[in-house]
């Protein structure tokens, strides 16, 4: 522990707060429901980074602000990546680093899900130790509703939480689940009334601040080794894939479906 702590990193899109021993990120584009742009992608990155080596916090709380946790890809930023295809390389690669810290990371990371997670906001989610979810917030993976391969860390944790066959229902369909349901078949572990999210959250993180904490991070390093090594043998191939995904003529279909507000017109694999 240091006299002074470090100072935290000024973001742009993402804020950062202490609470004790507790480290709080926040995805802050509330205007966007925490849609990841190219900014926040980058600097979800740069807040990790520093949360792992930050040596007054123990425990880590992500969250979002305003109504949503991550409403997934900014539509601005996935239809520029698809116009301009190699954009999105810089993007595959902060994404692999987003799902490795998360797993990397030692100190337990506490998601307070305080509404919709989808897409990449549900994998960043869903990668967290523990979610406390609020009844009204729904989480899925609907990459394939816009033609693209779920390969930026859905189909590593999905099947982890609720097995494989009930993973690829809802990967192939992008279907969102209510907390609830998600609470039902273990994708999250917890479903409460949003008006006790605070409460519960804050109760459980207390009880982990005032645990044996180096044992704690310790038995987190070692449940995480399984995850780590089907991690390290699916991503590559799962950003190899979403990239030539994004190259492709269903994604451009679903892209101008979704901005139109009609069903995508898909032509089917090639």
């Amino acid at each position: 522990m240091t006299d002074t702590p470090p100072p935290l990193p000024k973001l742009n899109s993402i804020l950062m707060s202490r609470e004790g021993r507790m480290l709080k990120i926040t995805l802050n584009r509330p205007e966007a429901l925490n849609a990841v742009s190219l900014e926040l992608h980058d600097e979800l990155v740069e807040a990790l980074w520093f949360a792992q080596g930050d040596p007054d916090s123990d425990l880590l709380l992500l969250t979002g602000a305003g109504r949503a946790f991550s409403a997934g890809g900014d539509m601005d930023h996935i239809a520029r990546s698809a116009e301009n295809p190699h954009l999105f390389d810089h993007e595959a690669r902060m994404a692999k680093r987003i799902v490795f810290m998360l797993l990397d990371i030692d100190k337990p990371i506490v998601c307070r899900l305080n509404g919709h997670a989808v897409g990449l906001g549900a994998t960043i989610a869903l990668l967290c130790d523990i979610i406390f979810a609020a009844e009204g917030a729904k989480i899925g993976d609907p990459h394939v509703g816009i033609g693209l391969v779920a390969g930026d860390g859905g189909a590593v944790i999905w099947a982890q939480r609720i097995g494989l066959a009930r993973a690829k229902e809802y990967l192939f369909t992008g279907e969102l689940l209510t907390a609830k349901q998600a609470a039902e078949i273990g994708l999250v572990n917890h479903c409460v009334p949003a008006g006790e999210l605070d409460a519960a959250v804050d109760a459980f993180c207390q009880k982990l601040l005032g645990g044996a904490m180096g044992a704690i991070r310790m038995t987190k390093v070692l449940t995480n080794l399984e995850l780590k090594r089907i991690a390290h043998a699916v991503m590559d191939a799962g950003i190899a894939m979403e990239s030539l995904s994004v190259r492709s003529a269903d994604h451009r279909e679903g892209i101008a479906a979704l901005r139109e507000k009609r069903k995508p017109k898909f032509g089917g694999a090639s």
